[in-house]
């Protein structure tokens, strides 16, 4: 069968997160025609197979595409998150997507969808053109892209339900994913939670909203993470107050642990537990509610990460301990922040997208599109969305906290960046406004504080050799 021929300015290669903020503000800003594929049948990526209690941990005013409001704006009156803007679950952000691909998107005319689509790359004779074919009619496609092919897949975010464990498990041994626990109709004996980041977190606060006696839940905690305290991160929150806690602590701390015992203290990052020194940064945000419901989980396992489980024991890295008869194994290991090597984003006939601001996957993506449309120089654009790796380590929050400020600064002595980012709603956090002469004034101070964050991550790698 021949294939259907297609021609548009850009192809976009993923109707994710990231895809659909992509397009949303090229499609705004620009006459651009677009083609987006897609492997799944409706658009919003991997929210497609989460779990059906998954919340966004930060409010959904920060969320989406930059046209369209998540949610309502309200504050949540009841629950652990009571007092702070609402966050939506994954049913409201499926339906939000939808209602952007159908209602903003395709209507303009200039936007064509293919779901239950496999992107099969570009044609080997001819660099301009792309391949995709439909997983479900076997047509083919060949796509003539007059400018770039956009890779919106790249930061590979994945959930339980989309791999399997890394760990060996004997076959009498129930392991589930999180998707599967509203399902359940017979209350186990015991469960075990293996895996601490958000998914682990969630979890564990499910079991206990259903009323589950924390002495029923084991949590294999492979490492212990700082936590961002969520009402710090909400809507018409100054921006200053928390700068200011950051910038001091680091300009007051003399050695790392120094450091990060001034940032607890002074509220920017939150702990588990008191008696454990937190070695990850995974950008997960709390509220202290949640936090205070996590604390009344006393058998919390730190061992290190799960290598095999069968009747009768659970190995760690560390550690072999013995495994209650009857448990139930929730796996919440995958890795939804996928720590990826950084390329140019804006790269020839490509656009790869990527973090700009770590953890801020949807504003990075419409600030690219923005670049993209304003700028005509692939330098300038670089310069302006250096990508940014995830942070993984504890000490990877120096670098983290060290590109926030690098941006900051960059994109502030840009006017029309600087108008742009302020009408930006998935920015979330206002922008300090510079005037020339507090730039200039302000400079000395950020470069010794880069300088003084460099000297603690030496710091921390020359212990690191030593023990």
């Amino acid at each position: 069968m021949k294939p259907t021929t297609l021609e548009v300015d850009y192809l976009i290669v993923g109707a994710g997160a990231m895809g659909m903020a992509f397009a949303d503000t090229l499609i705004t800003e620009t006459n651009a025609t677009v083609a987006i594929v897609d492997r799944y049948d409706q658009p919003g990526g991997h929210w497609t197979v989460s779990y059906p209690f998954v919340r966004l941990h930060q409010p959904s005013a920060f969320y989406g595409v930059n046209s369209r409001e998540l949610g309502s704006g309200t504050v949540d009156q009841h629950g652990w998150n009571a007092g702070m803007h609402e966050l939506a679950s994954a049913s409201e952000i499926l339906a939000y997507f939808n209602h952007v691909m159908y209602k903003t998107l395709l209507p303009t005319g200039r936007v064509s969808y293919h779901p239950k689509s496999y992107y099969d790359g570009p044609d080997p004779q001819r660099p301009d053109v792309q391949r995709f074919h439909s997983i479900v009619s076997g047509d083919r496609f060949e796509v003539t892209v007059k400018r770039r092919t956009v890779d919106a897949t790249y930061m590979n975010v994945t959930v339980p339900a989309m791999v399997p464990p890394a760990y060996e498990v004997a076959p009498d041994v129930r392991v589930i994913t999180p998707n599967q626990l509203p399902a359940l109709q017979d209350r186990p004996s015991h469960y075990t939670v293996v895996g601490a980041g958000k998914t682990g977190i969630d979890t564990c606060l499910w079991l206990l909203s259903r009323g589950t006696d924390p002495s029923d839940i084991t949590w294999i905690m492979p490492r212990d993470s700082w936590l961002l305290d969520r009402a710090h991160w909400q809507p018409g929150r100054s921006e200053t107050e928390t700068q200011a806690a950051r910038l001091k602590a680091v300009a007051d701390a003399n050695t790392v642990q120094d450091l990060f015992a001034r940032l607890e203290d002074s509220g920017v990052l939150l702990r588990l537990s008191p008696d454990v020194e937190p070695t990850a940064f995974r950008c997960a945000t709390v509220a202290r509610a949640e936090l205070d419901q996590l604390r009344r989980i006393d058998n919390v396992v730190r061992h290190g990460r799960v290598k095999r489980i069968d009747a009768h024991a659970i190995e760690l890295d560390q550690a072999t301990i013995p495994a209650q008869a009857g448990t139930l194994y929730i796996n919440c290991t995958a890795d939804g922040l996928e720590r990826r090597p950084t390329v140019p984003v804006f790269d020839g006939p490509r656009i790869t997208l990527q973090a700009v601001v770590p953890c801020q996957q949807v504003f990075s993506a419409a600030l690219v599109a923005h670049v993209e449309a304003s700028y005509s120089d692939d330098v300038i654009k670089n310069v302006q969305c250096p990508p940014a790796q995830h942070p993984n380590s504890a000490l990877d929050w120096i670098q983290f906290f060290g590109d926030i400020q690098e941006r900051v600064l960059r994109w502030t002595a840009d006017p029309a960046l600087l108008e742009w980012l302020r009408d930006c709603r998935l920015m979330g956090r206002k922008l300090p406004e510079f005037t020339p002469e507090q730039r200039t004034a302000l400079l000395p101070t950020f470069q010794a504080q880069k300088a003084k964050l460099g000297e603690f991550r030496n710091q921390a790698k020359a212990l690191a050799a030593v023990n």
